[in-house]
């Protein structure tokens, strides 16, 4: 008797093992690569892209941004950093996901989020960021969005909602989040650091209250699962709490 329980708790044990190792290999594929963007599928309706920004202090380096989807409708956070990217990306959604991008939405001012712009305005996709984005945009000389708002944005997505929001201050002073609540998926941007990361650019930051804003978002969001920082790999909750741990009592 005693053998029989043990075969079926191993047969147990294999499935949910199996299950839980093709869930996470799901979860991370690879559907499109190229030289200048790579697009990683995190979810059913979650998407990571991914292009490539030369820094004179940190050479070239990985960006991310966030699509999400609904129907036949998408939303995307961050501008892939240059119009050859981005046009990548447009084309990748229209002709793959068979989706109508509803939006763009910067999350702060540097180039890493808006580079692309030029080329979702000659493809007649609207672009929202925080004023304050705006202000910072056109006094760096940078691409401009043509659409603000202060502190929250909501924009349908098919049947779902996709919100943006302004917490504080961190890695600037304009930076905001991304949530759609319907797979708990965040775009942190900037402000959330990968695992192991360094502070990274401070040249506009606010280090004094970075960990109180990432506080914020954590109570806000307490159910975020799926979690993309601005740079570096996703995680999930673990990621709130080493930006939080990063800039304590700076």
């Amino acid at each position: 008797m005693k053998s029989i329980f043990k075969i079926l708790f191993l047969f147990l044990t294999t499935i949910i093992i199996s299950c839980n190792s093709q869930k996470v290999s799901e979860e991370s594929k690879v559907l499109y690569e190229s030289d200048d963007l790579i697009i990683k599928q995190l979810s059913k309706n979650v998407y990571q892209h991914i292009s490539y920004f030369n820094s004179e202090t940190y050479g070239k380096v990985a960006c991310n941004g966030m699509i999400v989807k609904d129907g036949n409708e998408t939303v995307i956070f961050d501008t892939p950093v240059d119009d050859k990217s981005s046009a990548e990306l447009i084309s990748w959604i229209k002709n793959n996901l068979h989706s109508k991008i509803n939006a763009v939405i910067p999350t702060h001012f540097h180039e890493d989020c808006v580079g692309g712009l030029k080329e979702f305005e000659k493809n007649n996709i609207p672009s929202y960021s925080n004023n304050k984005t705006i202000a910072f945009a056109k006094e760096k000389g940078f691409n401009v969005p043509n659409h603000g708002f202060d502190n929250s944005l909501t924009l349908n997505v098919g049947k779902q909602k996709v919100y943006a929001n302004f917490f504080g201050e961190g890695h600037t002073k304009d930076n905001i989040v991304g949530y759609f609540p319907s797979e708990n998926a965040m775009f942190g941007g900037c402000l959330i650091k990968e695992i192991g990361a360094s502070e990274g650019n401070l040249e506009d930051a606010n280090v004094h209250v970075w960990s109180e804003t990432v506080e914020k978002i954590k109570k806000t969001y307490p159910n975020a699962k799926v979690i993309i920082p601005g740079h570096g790999k996703t995680g999930g909750q673990d990621l709130l709490d080493y930006t939080i741990k990063l800039f304590k009592d700076k």
